[in-house]
């Protein structure tokens, strides 16, 4: 049974920052492709960035510049760093991860998904 534990939604004002956490296994981190997705009700999830087994990351183009995804193998953590929120970001975000992912965007890719952490951005 894989387990993600997300944390790190909250409520900020717009141009503020958050940093979203998805802790997992050592084994998890070090050998799958994690990424960070979000979803607002009526509209499809959308990937964000994910960061590869080997570190590799890739983004979204509206998080470009704005989103740094990285992880902390000591701690079995991924995290999502967000600088410049604004409005349009305000969604639920989840955690996935895969283990072979070759298109990054496609949800079917991902093999477990976390619970999700809200970031509303007023």
């Amino acid at each position: 049974h894989v387990q993600l534990v997300e944390s790190g939604g909250g409520s900020v004002q717009a141009g503020g920052s958050l940093t979203l956490s998805c802790a997992a296994s050592a084994y998890i981190v070090n050998n799958y492709c994690m990424g960070w997705f979000r979803q607002v009700p009526g509209k499809e999830r959308e990937g964000v960035a994910v960061i590869d087994s080997d570190g590799s990351t890739r983004y979204a183009d509206s998080v470009k510049g704005r989103f740094s995804i990285s992880k902390d193998s000591t701690k079995n953590t991924v995290y999502l760093q967000m600088n410049d929120l604004q409005p349009e970001d305000t969604a639920m975000y989840y955690c996935a991860v895969g283990r072979s992912v070759r298109r990054w965007r496609r949800i079917v890719e991902y093999d477990y998904w976390g619970q999700g952490t809200q970031v509303t951005v007023s």
